[in-house]
């Protein structure tokens, strides 16, 4: 077996199974315990599991996926109703913007529903639900339902988002990464983040403190692509050093 079928595999086996040890690989896979812990420290740089002594567990961030919408909601609700809040002064008269269907976006969502001026593009089903009585001009990507995140996805998804252009896109990420960008955890939500990226004029990144120096599974986009960065409470002097080299508006 090749080895990049035989870390797919691996993929496979730690996110049905949780964990793994290595003299389990060694013997399935019938290569040295050596080359099992290579492949698990390459998944580990990817921050799809995290090792521990003789084996490795799934990264708590790819659990998270498997965590309903109003779960992960209540998690860092302070938070994110002060990044909500701080996001408030991007969201112009007349805005269009697109929105991811993260728990953070939502709570700047809640914020705009006495708006009459704006049109928002979203895959995400529970904003529709939220924002049904509101005067706010909806707009939906379409899409399969993925029950958990409440969000749509998919080639239909990316398609609807494609005939549009939007003002701004919020959204937020599993991690970020000076080297690798904002990562993700959720390839098919990464790739509706990417699509609806590219036909944005400007990109707010909402993440809170714990978001930062963290990886994630998934590449969603380089900094060069952000415009701001907010979040709820004053980050590392490095991040403010970084933010203004790449020219990224950081607000907290």
């Amino acid at each position: 077996m090749a080895a990049k079928d035989r870390i797919q595999a691996i993929k496979q086996m730690v996110a049905n199974d949780k964990k793994v040890t290595v003299s389990n690989l060694s013997s399935i896979f019938q290569v040295t315990e050596e080359t099992i812990r290579r492949d698990l420290e390459k998944l580990e740089d990817e921050g799809f599991l995290t090792r521990t002594y003789g084996g490795a567990v799934l990264n708590s961030a790819v659990l998270a996926d498997n965590i309903h919408f109003y779960k992960r909601a209540k998690s860092f609700y302070e938070e994110k109703q002060i990044i909500a809040r701080n996001t408030l002064p991007l969201i112009k008269n007349k805005t269009t913007m697109a929105a991811d269907s993260s728990s953070t976006v939502m709570e700047l969502l809640k914020l705009l529903k006495d708006r009459n001026d704006l049109t928002l593009l979203t895959n995400s089903a529970e904003a529709f639900h939220e924002l049904a009585q509101s005067d706010i001009n909806l707009v939906s990507t379409g899409g399969e339902l993925n029950k958990n995140t409440l969000s749509l996805q998919g080639r239909i998804t990316k398609e609807i988002i494609s005939r549009y252009h939007v003002d701004i896109m919020v959204m937020s990420c599993k991690g970020l990464d000076m080297a690798s960008g904002a990562l993700d955890s959720n390839e098919a939500e990464a790739e509706i983040k990417k699509t609806m990226i590219r036909q944005a004029t400007e990109v707010a990144l909402l993440v809170d403190h714990s978001k930062f120096d963290r990886k994630a599974f998934v590449r969603l986009v380089d900094f060069s692509h952000i415009h701001y960065l907010i979040t709820n409470k004053t980050p590392g002097d490095e991040w403010i050093a970084f933010c203004d080299k790449n020219n990224i508006q950081l607000v907290y």
